[in-house]
């Protein structure tokens, strides 16, 4: 039934999802760069053949726990379309959200599986991983979209504008951000794969024409985070100025970009240490999140102002 106090319910539970979702990202990259992917050999669903795994290794361990707790995002997800049909009208932008959402996790779920199941994990060098490890970015990116605007728009009042100069700007903004992901998350597969001593030695790998193809495209995520993040700084300040009661979004927006331009320059004078590799995702999940919730407000009409309480 839609009454605002299961309007409410319902938002604190989709928010709650999105933050269980932004662990499993979490977590999924600590196996990566840990290379536990293999932690469970070429099976999937199943542990090295098992549905439990017996005497399991660390790397076991590790690969199992992501597994179990992508299996419970399933079923909360599954709770979350359930309840948005439920708790609101039909062609109600909750729903459509909530299924969409539904839709990419089964494909990242796929996604996941053909990683185990090509062997793109560990120590894998081959360039079919990076494509495979790209495919899996931009599902999760756009996942997370989803998952986000399903929250958001719990509280909508009105119809967003599809097209227009918002429409484009918010689009060549989220595709900036996602090509500047799959640079990062090649980046962090070259770290992984070709982890370095100090700073001086990855810069000389990096300019090493016989060094690996992961390694010399490390160069690129910096200039390409450069570029981003000028974008973002003059989409925000440029939505500030034409959309007043969209400022509160932008300045966060603004923020995430400084956060994560100090998390990149950290990561690269640590030599990119696993626990700041998750902090640098972790903050670039919230930039993103930050752009979906900002995009989605010039998309809105002049001056709407949805009560988004939790």
């Amino acid at each position: 039934m839609h009454t605002p106090t299961s309007v409410r319910r319902f938002a604190r539970y989709a928010w709650s999802v999105l933050a269980f979702n932004i662990a499993v990202v979490l977590w999924g990259a600590f196996v990566r760069a840990t290379g536990a992917g293999a932690g469970c050999g070429q099976h999937w669903p199943l542990c090295n053949g098992e549905m439990l795994p017996r005497s399991p290794s660390l790397n076991t361990m590790i690969e199992f726990t992501h597994r179990v707790t992508s299996g419970i995002d399933l079923a909360l997800v599954a709770l979350l379309v359930f309840w948005a049909f439920r708790a609101f009208p039909r062609r109600h932008a909750v729903r459509l959200g909530a299924t969409l959402s539904a839709i990419f996790l089964i494909s990242e779920a796929l996604l996941g599986a053909s990683l185990v199941l090509l062997e793109h994990v560990a120590r894998n060098q081959s360039s079919a991983r990076a494509y495979s490890l790209s495919a899996h970015l931009v599902n999760t990116l756009t996942l997370l979209a989803c998952l986000t605007l399903t929250a958001w728009w719990t509280a909508a009042q009105a119809p967003v504008r599809v097209g227009g100069r918002a429409a484009w700007m918010a689009a060549l903004s989220l595709g900036t951000v996602m090509i500047l992901g799959i640079s990062g998350a090649i980046a962090a597969l070259g770290d992984t794969l070709f982890p370095s001593r100090s700073l001086a030695e990855g810069l000389a790998r990096d300019f090493d024409p016989a060094a690996s193809i992961f390694v010399r495209l490390r160069l690129l995520h910096p200039l390409i985070a450069a570029l981003a993040g000028g974008w973002l700084v003059f989409y925000a300040v440029a939505t500030a100025g034409r959309r007043p009661d969209l400022r509160p979004r932008a300045w966060i927006l603004l923020g995430m970009v400084a956060g994560q331009i100090t998390a990149g320059v950290a990561n690269l004078l640590l030599s990119a240490p696993v626990w700041m590799q998750i902090v640098h995702l972790l903050l670039a999940d919230a930039l993103w999140i930050s752009l979906v919730l900002l995009c989605a407000g010039t998309l809105e009409p002049d001056g709407v102002l949805a009560d988004k309480s939790m």
